[in-house]
């Protein structure tokens, strides 16, 4: 008996020590007990990063964890296979509803199944109209020229500038104007504070960060720390959300002829069909999710594209000819003269972008390859959401052969998927506008290898 124990302990010993040694070849080292998470937990820093180094190796990885398995993806087939081929059996799910659910409720990007599909479907017909396409073209005009005066005068007085800072706040305030139809003026020239931006912002790291705190419903529980910052934040954003649902849903009842082109109004005005099912509620989660799609994702897009123009003075040479070049055009067309500018003159240069940005319309837009070109160029490499996590109903299996068990986590990973060398070649990490141009003209790629839209 004895001997049979010894027997055992060594070859228990043998098999740990053979899974502690064990370099898993398409993921990080997988160790007893705890799984491969410690890895990637001291990776978080860089975890964007990191996961490039193994994606690069093979086009999915797998990454057990002391309570689930997480398994990023690369390959677009991969890819397609979750968010089409069998996208019923990939929901965000119940953890990650649970987590979002008090920044986001359930709006469009926190539920699944009929409720997404009857939110898209609905946010889809009213984005394509041409009204709201036509408001949304005036108010970011607007607010890129508040924009603009800040960076002119800043330019002249040869001041340092956080452009961060600046497009956060450019594009809050023309989601708001979009989404609520309210000024809320954080881009002001004295460039003001706002609650319900500071409160926006709070929230919306908090939230995020409880997929990496443990400890986060139990704060919640005693309402301490960041959960207790949270449910202030929480309030603050909810005073002010319900107060202009209120507050335009009077005015509509009370003046016929007033403005309905922001999404707000346009959701309450399909409230008044019983069967929507419309709360104030849902209005507030319907705007919010609005607000979080149009705001950080434009600032840092538009960042990183100025980054990327300012550290290649080629594009950038080749961007202002294309905006030379439409400017004259649009000038001719309506026939006007163009104003005469001095550099030494910040007013006079401000007038003549006073004049651009009104030659500017949605269809003129269009005619701007290049700039299409740089801006999907940098959302190939620096998309806004560098990796989307989906859960996993049933076990299935990828078809590159990896299987997925049920209660598990799958991830695509955008970021990773722009420095694939299997996806865009030998120059998949250079930063090329030109890849997206055929003939000069704007070709878009498959979205499950270009996947920075979701």
């Amino acid at each position: 008996m004895g001997l049979l124990t010894l027997l055992f302990c060594l070859v228990l010993s043998w098999k740990f020590i053979k899974t502690f040694r064990q370099k898993n070849k398409k993921g990080p080292t997988n160790w007893p007990i705890i799984g491969a998470g410690l890895e990637q937990w001291a990776n978080f820093d860089r975890m964007h990063d990191w996961l490039v180094e193994y994606l690069a190796q093979s086009p999915t990885v797998v990454v057990p964890a002391m309570s689930t398995t997480y398994t990023y993806i690369a390959h677009p087939t991969n890819v397609e296979h979750v968010l089409k081929t069998n996208f019923d059996n990939y929901p965000k799910g119940e953890v990650y509803h649970s987590y979002m659910e008090v920044l986001l409720g359930d709006g469009i990007f926190n539920v699944d199944g009929e409720l997404w599909r009857k939110q898209r479907k609905t946010a889809s017909f009213e984005f394509a109209s041409k009204n709201l396409r036509d408001f949304n073209t005036i108010v970011f005009r607007d607010y890129s020229l508040k924009l603009f005066n800040i960076l002119n005068h800043a330019s002249f007085k040869n001041e340092q500038v956080d452009m961060q800072d600046l497009l956060m706040r450019m594009t809050l305030d023309s989601i708001c104007k979009v989404g609520f139809g309210v000024e809320i003026g954080t881009l002001d020239p004295n460039l003001p504070e706002n609650s319900f931006a500071q409160a926006f912002d709070a929230a919306n790291v908090i939230v995020t960060l409880r997929f990496i705190d443990p400890l986060w419903k139990i704060k919640k529980f005693l309402n301490i720390g960041s959960e207790a910052i949270l449910d202030q934040s929480i309030k603050q954003i909810d005073d002010f959300t319900y107060s202009v649902i209120r507050k335009r849903k009077a005015e509509i009842e009370t003046n016929e002829k007033i403005n309905k082109h922001d999404i707000l109004s346009r959701f309450i005005e399909l409230g008044k069909d019983p069967e929507n099912n419309m709360t104030d509620k849902s209005l507030r989660d319907i705007v919010l999710n609005f607000v979080i799609a149009g705001r950080d994702t434009t600032a840092t897009t538009l960042c990183w594209a100025i980054y990327m123009i300012m550290t290649h003075e080629h594009v950038a040479e080749k961007l202002y000819a294309e905006l030379k070049s439409l400017e004259q055009v649009r000038a001719k067309e309506e026939n006007v003269s163009l104003h005469q500018y001095d550099t030494e003159d910040p007013e006079s240069v401000y007038l003549r972008a006073i004049q651009f940005a009104g030659l500017l319309n949605y269809d003129s837009l269009g005619k701007l390859y290049y700039l299409h070109a740089v801006i999907t160029e940098t959302l190939r490499l620096y998309p806004a959401v560098p990796q989307d996590p989906k859960g996993i109903l049933e076990d299935d299996v990828l078809p590159d052969g990896t299987k997925l068990k049920a209660g598990g986590m799958v991830t695509y990973v955008p970021y990773s998927m722009g420095r694939m060398e299997y996806n865009w070649g030998s120059d998949a990490t250079s930063f090329n506008p030109d890849r997206w141009l055929k003939d000069g003209v704007f070709q878009n790629a498959s979205p499950f290898k270009f996947t920075a839209f979701q």
